[in-house]
């Protein structure tokens, strides 16, 4: 709009021409039409007055229209643009879990295809006590146990391999997971026939406690077992210090035990 007025002022200004023999022309009829001298005298001098006047009033609607046309601001045109909002990819941020953060879901537990289902133990089954030290090998057993290193700041699993030197006709393997925070059973498997054991899982003396019982008439055969136990816990690195293994086992030559603790995932 302003720049539409200013344009009209200026083409104003610029068409503006004085008509010069217009203006004679009235002069001269003037002239003609009487005889006083004095005012053929005065119209004569007067008339470099009117072409100056004349002139003049040119000028000024010249000058006033560049004036206005000066005066009046053009606004940059400003192209059509769109404002377009980045929303970081999943790559640039990932969504990592820190040692202390809390909340969110924990991982699902993976799956064995061994894995059994966990169930109470029944009434007035008495209740483990935990390892009172270690001797990892003894007779026909030798024992190792650790953390595995897929574990994460949600969830972990301890695993205990077993080395079994002949056949073993009574056998019972205990881990004990100390609730140190927020430490829930999501499963426990073997390597061994899941019908061979009876397999529970409970919460007592401020522990969670898997245990597998080997069923009468049944036979552990001499070879490397391995027993696994899988729970949540707090977020955080969770320390396993203070959680063990105990294993009796009945050999050719009578009874023997087995007892220690986890090493840290690494």
């Amino acid at each position: 709009m302003n720049d539409e007025i200013g344009r009209r002022l200026r083409e104003a200004a610029e068409a503006h021409q004085p008509d010069r023999d217009r203006m004679l022309a009235r002069v001269h009829r003037g002239m003609a039409g009487t005889a006083v001298p004095r005012r053929s005298s005065g119209i004569a001098r007067s008339w470099p007055k009117v072409v100056l006047a004349g002139s003049a009033a040119a000028g000024i609607l010249a000058v006033a229209g560049l004036a206005v046309a000066g005066s009046v601001q053009t606004t940059p045109a400003h192209p059509d643009s769109e404002t377009t909002l980045t929303v970081p990819s999943p790559s640039e941020t990932p969504a990592t879990h820190s040692p202390g953060t809390t909340g969110g879901t924990p991982p699902p537990a993976p799956g064995h295809p061994n894995r059994t289902t966990t169930a109470r133990p029944p009434a007035g089954t008495p209740t483990p006590a935990a390892p009172a030290g270690r001797r990892v090998s003894e007779g026909p057993l030798s024992a190792q146990g650790a953390i595995d290193p897929h574990s994460t700041v949600y969830w972990a699993q301890a695993t205990l391999t077993l080395d079994v030197a002949e056949p073993l006709t009574a056998f019972t393997v205990e881990v004990r997971v100390t609730q140190n925070g927020g430490v829930q059973s999501t499963g426990q498997w073997q390597t061994g026939p899941a019908g061979d054991f009876t397999v529970t899982a409970q919460e007592s003396d401020g522990a969670v406690v898997y245990r597998w019982e080997l069923k009468p008439g049944r036979t552990v055969p001499a070879a490397r077992h391995t027993f696994a136990v899988q729970y949540n816990h707090t977020a955080g690195a969770r320390n396993a210090d203070a959680d063990g293994y105990r294993v009796q086992a009945t050999a050719s030559d009578g009874i023997h035990t087995v007892q220690g603790g986890f090493t840290p995932a690494g």
